[in-house]
């Protein structure tokens, strides 16, 4: 491919040298770099690839993407742009032939639910006939092909080679998980979206963005991009759901589980296999649990509308389809009699409606198992004890990823927030496999264990290193 088709468009500040010349591969990362390449300088929070230019031109980079002229070089074409992140992002989609705009690709975006949504969709759709592909938090998936999943939205090569192999497979849908940072880094430049759907607002990733508004904002940036011939369906019980679409061109639907909307749920009768819905005047059981998963289900039901697809249909695979691994898991002790709830939820939020959802059901005790990760927000983490304490009959503090910072610190950070009178109620088990079995061994007949923040994953991050830890097969190790 040649640079100039690479670029074309770009807003570029200054370009030195030809540009009809041939590109054998677009780099973000030196160590990769082969001759013929461009070699596009990203300035991150830690480094600035900048500093890597002379290295990937002795390399044999025949171009380089800059955004600061100190790093014009002679030999080689420069191009200079106000931000390499978005050039990345469009150079990316185009290398590999544009592949959102051969898909029907329907972004996902808020603080809690994404993978739920953006998984169920998937797996309906498919359901329906359809050919289509996932990207996701917890794995992606190309066709019935699984692929290793590394972040909740890849870089923007990873990203667009990803949506190339669902083109090349024959699908005609694609359904991903926007992410905050994703937006923030440009990794979703140049791509074509044909939908969008908003879940919730809560505070999470404060440590990335700053403020609250900062994060708002960058989730919004996903709607303000949409076409006019495209949807956005936004969760109308969210304070901040009708804020994502002030200023979209698409076409606004909302959903809700409180009032007016185009897309209605009520709960009728739940328990841990499932809930009654009246969903817009039909009624239909689903094998997921919580008013926060009935939002869920009215976030699926709204995309698949907005798609096309037939309602009854869409209602009768939506009461066929599971909970995504880690996300609100039930398993039972048939010996004991109690049920542990594993879930990913890691804000304060997230933990609230967990807790409020069991606490509708239980018949037993609630014993919640719980830790904060490391080298995050560290203003949620006494209101996630906060939470979990007065939800809870028993509550149990723990590692969860303490990543580079020392993990009887976190939970010194967790505790702060309980009085004195809580605490001393209050178990404190820095070993997370420890933390659990204690509560396997608390429970008894009808209690739940609520085993939070991990979820899908199977590994700690402990001083950089990276161990294998699963919460699933901790309580069935116990059972």
């Amino acid at each position: 491919m040649k640079l100039h088709d690479l670029i074309n468009g770009l807003s570029t500040l200054q370009v030195v040298g030809a540009t009809d010349i041939d590109v054998t591969g677009i780099q973000f990362d030196s160590r990769k770099i082969e001759k013929g390449n461009v070699f596009v300088a990203q300035v991150g929070t830690a480094m600035d690839g900048h500093t890597f230019v002379d290295s990937c031109i002795e390399k044999g980079a025949v171009a380089i993407v800059i955004s600061d002229n100190a790093y014009i070089r002679e030999g080689v074409t420069t191009v200079v742009v106000e931000n390499t992140d978005y050039a990345l992002g469009v150079m990316a989609h185009r290398w590999f032939g544009c592949p959102s705009e051969h898909l029907t690709l329907v972004g996902v975006t808020g603080t809690n639910g994404k993978t739920t949504i953006a998984t169920l969709l998937y797996k309906l759709v498919r359901a329906l006939g359809k050919k289509a592909g996932l990207l996701s938090t917890v794995i992606n998936y190309i066709e019935d092909e699984a692929i290793p999943s590394t972040h909740t939205t890849p870089d923007a090569l990873e990203l667009n080679g990803l949506l190339r192999k669902m083109v090349d497979a024959g699908c005609e849908y694609a359904f991903m998980e926007v992410s905050s940072h994703s937006i923030a880094q440009e990794r979703i430049a140049g791509l074509d979206f044909d939908g969008a759907l908003f879940t919730n607002l809560t505070r999470d990733h404060i440590d990335y963005h700053k403020t609250f508004d900062n994060y708002r904002d960058t989730k919004k940036r996903l709607f303000d991009g949409l076409r006019k011939d495209a949807f956005a369906v936004t969760n109308k019980d969210d304070k901040n759901g009708l804020v994502m679409t002030q200023n979209t061109r698409a076409c606004v639907k909302t959903y809700s589980t409180r009032c007016l909307a185009d897309f209605k749920a009520t709960i009728l009768e739940e328990d841990f296999n499932g809930m009654q819905l009246n969903l817009n005047g039909k009624e239909v059981f689903v094998p997921l649990v919580g008013r926060f998963n009935a939002s869920n289900i009215l976030a699926i039901y709204g995309g698949a509308v907005c798609l096309g697809f037939d309602t009854m249909e869409v209602l009768r695979i939506l009461s066929t389809l599971t909970a995504v691994n880690g996300r609100f898991e039930a398993i039972r002790s048939p010996k004991k009699g109690w049920t542990a709830i594993v879930d990913y939820a890691h804000t304060p939020d997230a933990v609230d409606n967990v807790i409020q959802t069991i606490n509708e059901i239980r018949k037993g005790r609630l014993i919640t198992v719980v830790g904060c990760g490391g080298n995050r927000d560290h203003g949620k983490r006494p209101m996630m004890a906060q939470i979990a304490k007065r939800g809870s009959d028993q509550l149990i503090l723990t590692s969860d990823n303490p990543r580079d910072e020392e993990p009887a610190d976190i939970l010194r950070d967790m505790a702060a927030g309980l009085t004195e009178e809580e605490l001393r109620t209050t178990l404190i088990i820095e070993d997370r496999a420890t933390a659990i079995q204690t509560a396997c061994t608390l429970a008894g007949d009808k209690d739940v264990i609520l085993v939070a923040g991990k979820g899908h994953e199977d590994y700690q991050i402990i001083k950089g290193v990276k161990y294998h830890f699963d919460d699933h097969e901790v309580v069935r190790k116990f059972i």
